[in-house]
């Protein structure tokens, strides 16, 4: 090993240990006769090294010594290309379902929202201002509610409610008594709140209950206590689009509720329209053709990616343990020989990060492909914990490819410049985080009232770091609202401010701190990194050619037995 030479790189099966050869030229009983003649510490110190050797070289160098064939590289580039493909799978077949349940939504709320233009009103769906309009929209939710059958468009049907009730379920919400005359501010409220249900029976055809319903005291709203009506019913319905992608069809369960809210008492009552689409199990589906097929082919392709991960995350476990107790041996020769302990940077170098990246990934793939595999089956809808499962172990799988390129050092610089500047910059957001906040905090309360990008805490943090970027500037200097002369004048100081200190200082400090750790790399790749206590030690070890020179015989017995019985 040259006095300028790199950080020895890891590969993916650093999990086994080398073999001792003896020279080419030499019997088995000159060997064991050298072998003791040389002291025993000699001898753990030759084979401390040589693991630590065979330890830190690549599938390329270990191929090269040995001739062995890397499988368990081809294993992870096996496993790469079999998530990929299983997450495009899911991807697909989940653009179905969430294309079908948003068309189903905005059914729904043409359905039942009297005078739905098509466009929600920011967070909720519509409002209605006037007491005949209030009546008109709760009423026109019933009447369509029970001529759904013969006006919508789609395959739906009742379903009972959480009640085990087949029909409409109607409750409101108000103040349990109290008197408001706001000509002359006078105001007696109880404020414990009564919530009165009605239930509607779709059976009974609408024109025929219509004139008992309508007249019934329930719907006598006192607007003055009212806070809100809440309609809430079930639906059934069946996707057929799965079939064109040769797949069994899908069958939902849609739970609505509609609620008119009075809470604020404005004089707007906001009507809000929420669903909720679970998949359940379809009974009776009798489809004929290749979907059922397909389905079996897919749920045995995700057996094959379980069998796969399983086997990538018993092997990195292992080469993690096996790393562990090379470390162990190394600490305590070292300590033994040198009479110090091992600095924190060599302790580190036998924990290698991309086992940990890869091992979670496969723990996240295993489990969301055993969802995956129970959705396909009908028996768990949680499409969502799926899709963060499998997306997020494909995106560490991907990420994971980096360390394949990091073997030419052509291709390593940015992961060695994200390993120099990451304890630097992760210091300098935590000072940068302290200015962020304080900005957030003041631009919610100061300038919240007037401008719709500072309403709540979560906007302003995305409207700010948007104006670090450069991004949408003008308008939000352009739409805060001229109410008050002192705060316009306060958000321009404020909006100032935060853009020149974090665009031209704190920014272009975090590039700095970048740019200067990638000029350091780049210095080391020419000039040689600096040797630690473990490179340092591995000098005197043979270099890799030895292992091309030398015959596959035996290791020798007393070297085996004492890192079998000792050193393990």
């Amino acid at each position: 090993m040259s006095q300028h030479r790199r950080p020895l790189p890891r590969g993916p099966d650093t999990m086994d240990l080398p073999v001792r050869f003896p020279p080419k030229n030499n019997s088995w009983g000159a060997s064991n006769s050298t072998m003791m003649a040389h002291p025993e510490s000699d001898l753990m110190e030759e084979c401390l090294k040589q693991d630590l050797k065979f330890y830190f070289m690549n599938p390329c160098e270990k191929y090269r010594a040995r001739h062995q064939i890397p499988w368990k590289l081809g294993l992870q580039i096996l496993k790469i290309v079999m998530v990929t493909t299983q997450l495009v799978l899911f991807g697909l077949n989940n653009q179905l379902v969430v294309s079908f349940k948003e068309d189903n939504t905005v059914a729904f709320k043409h359905l039942f929202l009297k005078g739905y233009s098509g466009i929600d009103e920011d967070d909720y769906s519509c409002s209605v201002y006037t007491q005949e309009d209030v009546y008109e929209s709760i009423f026109f939710v019933i009447n369509q509610y029970h001529r759904l059958k013969n006006i919508s468009l789609g395959m739906v049907g009742y379903e009972e409610n959480k009640d085990d009730r087949i029909g409409l379920k109607v409750c409101k919400q108000h103040y349990k008594k109290g008197t408001v005359l706001p000509s002359n501010y006078t105001l007696n409220i109880d404020s414990e709140v009564e919530i009165d249900c009605i239930h509607l029976d779709p059976q009974v055809p609408a024109t025929e209950n219509s004139g008992h319903w309508m007249n019934s005291s329930f719907f006598n709203l006192e607007f003055y206590r009212l806070l809100e009506v809440e309609i809430s019913f079930n639906l059934k319905g069946i996707d057929l689009q799965t079939i064109h992608a040769r797949e069994l069809p899908d069958c939902y369960v849609f739970y609505n509720t509609i609620t008119f809210n009075n809470k604020a008492h404005s004089g707007r009552i906001k009507i809000y329209f929420d669903t909720e689409a679970n998949i359940q199990e379809c009974k009776g589906l009798h489809v004929s053709g290749s979907s059922q097929k397909n389905t079996q082919y897919i749920l045995m392709f995700d057996v094959f990616v379980i069998v796969g991960c399983f086997t990538s995350l018993i092997l990195c476990t292992r080469s993690i343990v096996l790393a562990l107790r090379l470390q162990k041996r190394f600490i305590r020769f070292f300590l033994e020989k040198y009479k110090r302990r091992v600095s924190d940077a060599d302790r580190w170098e036998f924990i290698n990060g991309w086992y940990i990246l890869v091992i979670i990934s496969d723990l996240m793939t295993i489990i969301g492909s055993i969802l995956k595999m129970e959705i396909k089956a009908k028996n768990v809808t949680n499409y969502d914990l799926c899709s963060i499962l499998l997306g997020t172990s494909t995106l560490f799988a991907w990420v994971g490819v980096i360390r394949y390129l990091g073997y030419f050092q052509t291709y390593n610089v940015l992961i060695l410049t994200m390993q120099a500047s990451l304890p630097k910059v992760l210091r300098f957001c935590a000072c940068a985080g302290m200015i962020y906040l304080g900005y957030t905090f003041c631009g919610w309360i100061v300038i919240g009232p007037y401008h719709e990008k500072f309403e709540d805490l979560s906007t302003v943090a995305e409207c700010l770091f948007s104006l670090v970027n450069g991004d949408d500037m003008f308008a939000t200097f352009a739409q805060i609202q001229q109410k008050s002369i002192l705060v316009w004048l306060f958000s321009r100081v404020y909006l100032y401010s935060f853009i020149s200190l974090f665009i031209y200082m704190i920014l272009s400090l975090f590039i700095a701190l970048i740019t200067d750790s990638y000029d350091t790399i780049k210095k080391y790749q020419q000039n040689g990194f600096p040797l630690t206590d473990l490179q340092e030690f591995l000098k005197e070890c043979s270099g890799s050619e030895e292992y091309q020179k030398q015959a596959p015989t035996p290791v020798t017995f007393l070297c085996c037995c004492q890192r079998t019985f000792q050193d393990w």
